[in-house]
């Protein structure tokens, strides 16, 4: 009953008659409303949805749910105190809970996010269960794959996702939370029976305002949106990981990657990389118990952040049951992540790897991992999106002239801000280049990443970062198809013909 749910104030009905009009779904926006219909009425930041009942009234909304009731209008109205938050409950009532019927996995933190989803996805997949995704890439919802929008939708949007997973015929979901869905009640109508914390670091702070509300933001999806009974894997080696770890102890377990001469951690699940190259690494897993629990598992990925993320997905997975032999078959068979360390090898013997690194710390990492792989000399292409954070340009710039042999500054998503101005801000904060280093300043992003290819030798390793699998490039007034990974693959083409992965 929605008149039982948190949020709930009210049902005003002008005209009884509108009462026997069958409701099909729940939209947030006009371009989705549909006969049948109930559009809710969201206040952004830029735009009221009240301002649209009207027209979605027109549109075949047979009712609405507002803040602030709409005279005039004859449908019936679902008066709530916070609509955006009340719309997920309300779509979880119209197609019958469907978070209940599935086993329903989230995964938050700042890094690593996608990457452990797939994880995650690949094995349970491996496991017999048919999963369906949401996260900062694509919706899957068991059958189709479509670009997202958002890494966690509103919450009209997941309720319609989970209920297409589960008539589909999918047994479970995998789901990234973000700290803005969270914050925003867009999770409400989700229940989750394990969920997965990477790590904690600085971003996002012009919307949360300081780190610890960014972690009180994460926090929320294992205060307010498990199951009874629920597990949880959290990073032991991240100091607000430990928090949590700290805080539900009784439900989570730690995780954690350590040394090649360090003991496993008794009651931590715990990977030791034995083997690392450029085609991924292999891992010796330690259970709670300090047993091995999976020797020599191939990770078909690079970097130490993806064996921390390797052993979230892995965790959890073992804690809610899932045995040792379908976790070695998901991991080592599990796909290339689009957008993150995702290697393209072309047959002068330079390597290109595009990740959607794009704050100091995501940078540092990648340039890390890929700096120990490196046969020649390191490249590193990248810019900063305007309107964001600026105090990280500096910081990127420090970063790369630490790490990289060569770096061209470049565009990211300019918005409003002048491209020059963004790349200036990156210069000031490089550091005193050691010998030999180099640096290029080339805006458009086309013509920088093919520079950066025209002139790496064979060895040398391009990492192209900031944009990852995004589709765009964003201006204040217009979107721009652009994509790093067609970018790379015209060039490819131009210069060597057709390539075997050139699909």
């Amino acid at each position: 009953m929605i008149s039982q749910e948190p949020d709930f104030v009210s049902v005003i009905v002008r005209d009884e008659s509108t009462l026997d009009r069958e409701v099909c779904d729940v939209a947030s926006d006009t371009y989705s409303v549909r006969d049948g219909s109930i559009f809710v009425c969201v206040k952004g930041s830029r735009y009221d949805g009240h301002s649209f009942a009207r027209d979605a009234v027109r549109s075949g909304a047979v009712a609405l749910c507002v803040q602030n009731p709409i005279d005039d209008i004859q449908v019936p109205q679902v008066v709530s105190s916070n609509p955006r938050s009340f719309m997920g409950r309300l779509g979880a009532v119209l197609y019958g809970w469907p978070s209940k019927q599935l086993k329903m996995v989230g995964v938050t933190g700042t890094n690593g996010k996608t990457t452990t989803t797939y994880m995650i996805r690949s094995i349970f997949d491996k496991s017999g269960m048919k999963t369906g995704l949401l996260g900062t890439i694509f919706y899957c919802d068991g059958i189709s794959f479509e670009y997202a929008d958002r890494t966690t939708p509103e919450g009209s949007g997941i309720q319609m996702f989970l209920k297409r997973m589960r008539d589909n015929g999918c047994h479970a979901c995998v789901m990234e939370a973000s700290s803005h869905g969270l914050e925003q009640g867009r999770l409400e109508g989700c229940l989750f029976d394990g969920a997965v914390f990477t790590n904690l670091t600085p971003e996002h702070l012009d919307f949360h305002g300081s780190l610890d509300s960014y972690f009180h933001a994460k926090r929320k999806l294992f205060d307010c949106y498990m199951k009874d009974g629920w597990v949880g894997a959290s990073n032991a080696y991240d100091t607000w990981g430990k928090r949590l770890l700290e805080e539900y102890g009784g439900n989570m377990n730690g995780y954690a990657v350590i040394g090649v001469n360090e003991p496993p951690i008794k009651g931590v699940w715990c990977g030791r990389v034995v083997s690392y190259g450029l085609d991924g690494m292999t891992l010796d897993v330690f259970d709670p118990q300090c047993q091995m629990f999976i020797d020599k598992l191939p990770v078909p990925l690079i970097g130490e952040y993806n064996a921390q993320n390797a052993m979230g997905a892995i965790a959890l997975c073992a804690s809610l049951g899932i045995d040792a032999s379908s976790i070695r078959r998901g991991i080592t068979s599990m796909p290339q992540v689009p957008g993150r360390l995702e290697t393209y090898r072309f047959p002068n013997n330079v390597v290109a790897v595009i990740d959607y690194a794009h704050t100091p710390d995501g940078l540092e990492k990648v340039l890390t991992a890929l700096k120990k792989v490196c046969a020649g000399k390191l490249w590193a292409v990248f810019g900063h999106g305007g309107e964001r954070s600026r105090e990280h340009r500096p910081k990127l710039g420090a970063v790369a002239s630490s790490l990289a042999d060569r770096v061209v500054i470049t565009m990211d998503n300019p918005r409003s801000e002048d491209p020059e101005d963004i790349a200036r801000q990156i210069e000031s904060g490089m550091v005193k280049p050691k010998d030999g280093f180099a640096h290029w300043v080339i805006i458009n992003r086309s013509e920088a990443i093919r520079f950066a290819m025209d002139n790496a030798a064979p060895g040398d390793l391009v990492a192209i970062t900031g944009k990852g699998p995004e589709r765009f490039l964003i201006f204040a007034d217009r979107k721009e198809p652009f994509e790093d990974r067609l970018e790379l693959i015209t060039w490819g083409r131009e210069r060597f013909g057709p390539l075997e992965w050139d699909v």
